[in-house]
């Protein structure tokens, strides 16, 4: 592809996105296509010579769109919101035009020094403790996922225990032993499987009744822990569980970790967002006494995967358990010591230009833009909520903290069941859902940009015309 078809073909892709995404909400959210389904329509070998880009268009139309379950529509209310947005777009694309390996601060000054003023400006725009701040031991720096940013946190934690030879005699012997809430997102135990922990050796906290972890047992645990001379080194606090939004007393959490020494690392995927509004950022209660930090602008900050903002209280200890350097990336930069080398923040070595795209966001929206749109979420979950509790047949199964509603009929699981299943083989809305309390719940996620009120009465109209169904059918 030459330059002038680069230009001509660009303006008809950028077109065709534009397209897509005004009328998301009318194809069927969930995706349609059978196991297998995709793939027998495409071609069994790839093309012996180059095939026209209009040939790549049409089956994307005809093959691929079909094949979609559509994330951005206004009527999608599964699992977490990922928020794509015009500008967040617009830095992709320019990340990927400019091809540039940020992996050194010599291989790109600008994407690490824009990545790092970047986080500065989310730690202001959140209200989060100044240690997390660049100018500080600490700092900020992008990851792809939460899941990545707990490992990396793990990571750390466990050289930071083992004083760096976790390894001379297996990970810490086979003592370390980590803690987290039986509601904290799954993740956590993989991150324990591969940081060579072991699930068993991953604490799961028993939770209140609002899906909190309960820092009493924790403290038990931990005791117990240390009497069979295990050595606890890592704890992770939720703040706005996967299932339930529940939020864990991280205050409690820090001083109990603070009095035995172990890592503290704080997971707020979604939730963390909710801190830009002055009014909500109760979500940052307790960071004072974190060692690390996550939360996804990638989920509900209009800013398109992957984009996981990971902060630091003590540099040192992440990169002195990532930083390896062979002689090929020695560089005068890098040895003088002024400079991030953010290679040394994560697994991977290479990086991708991320911070452009949160840039743009940040600089399109302003903090304004991106307050009211966190604030309407909340308000329209709020309004959901009181739908389903003036209903006698519903109930609402959560405290409802942001923007997640986890509701049930009142008919039981199979009822429940059938309201799920009716719901997103009609094409109009997508629901996922959880157990609480043993009982099947459905969750309705609001936090895409796109989503108005109108979406949400035709959600909880098409829940109840399901209901309805499955009542009559019994």
């Amino acid at each position: 592809m030459k330059a002038d078809e680069f230009r001509k073909y660009g303006h008809e892709l950028v077109d065709w996105i534009a397209e897509y995404l005004e009328n998301a909400g009318q194809y069927p959210v969930l995706s349609r296509a059978k196991p297998g389904e995709v793939r027998a329509r495409l071609p069994e070998h790839p093309p012996g010579g180059p095939e026209p880009f209009d040939a790549v268009m049409r089956d994307l139309n005809e093959i691929v769109v079909p094949g979609l379950t559509h994330w951005q529509s206004p009527n999608f209310f599964a699992f977490f919101p990922s928020n794509n947005s015009y500008p967040s777009i617009l830095g992709d694309l320019l990340s990927a035009g400019l091809g540039v390996n940020g992996m050194l601060w010599a291989t790109s000054p600008a994407a690490t020094e824009v990545e790092t003023h970047v986080m500065d400006w989310l730690i202001e725009m959140m209200g989060l403790p100044a240690a997390f701040r660049s100018t500080s031991p600490g700092g900020g720096v992008i990851q792809d996922t939460a899941s990545s940013a707990s490992l990396v946190a793990l990571i750390a934690a466990r050289e930071r225990a083992t004083g760096g030879h976790s390894n001379t005699a297996g990970v810490g012997g086979g003592r370390l032993v980590a803690y987290t809430s039986t509601q904290a997102h799954s993740s956590i135990e993989k991150d324990a499987r591969v940081a060579g922990i072991g699930s068993d050796n991953l604490r799961a906290v028993e939770v209140d009744e609002a899906f909190a972890m309960r820092p009493e047992r924790l403290a038990e645990l931990i005791a117990g822990d240390k009497a069979a001379g295990r050595v606890p080194f890592f704890v992770c606090a939720t703040v706005g569980t996967t299932s339930a939004d529940g939020v864990d007393p991280v205050a409690e959490i820090g001083k109990i970790c603070r009095e035995h020494g172990i890592w503290l690392h704080v997971d707020a995927a979604m939730a963390g967002t909710a801190a830009l509004c002055p009014e909500f950022r109760w979500v940052t209660d307790g960071l004072e006494y974190a060692d690390s930090y996550v939360f996804n602008p990638h989920k509900w900050m209009m800013t398109n995967f992957d984009c996981s903002a990971f902060f630091v209280r003590d540099r040192a200890s992440l990169i002195s358990a990532l930083s390896i350097v062979p002689e090929y990336l020695r560089n005068t930069a890098s040895e003088a010591g002024t400079v991030i080398d953010y290679r040394d923040w994560q697994i991977p070595l290479g990086r991708r230009f991320r911070a452009l795209k949160l840039w743009f966001v940040i600089r399109a929206y302003g903090v304004s833009g991106l307050q009211d749109i966190v604030r309407r979420h909340v308000a329209l979950a709020r309004e959901f909520a009181s739908w389903v509790e003036a209903d006698p047949d519903f109930e609402v199964a959560n405290r409802v903290p942001l923007s997640l509603v986890c509701f049930r009929h009142k008919g039981g699981d199979a009822v429940n069941q059938a309201v799920l299943d009716g719901a997103n083989a009609s094409g109009r809305m997508y629901l996922t859902h959880t157990r609480i309390d043993d009982r099947l719940t459905l969750r309705l996620s609001i936090g895409n940009q796109r989503t108005q009120r109108e979406h949400v009465e035709a959600a909880w109209a098409t829940v109840r015309e399901m209901a309805a169904k499955a009542a009559y059918s019994e």
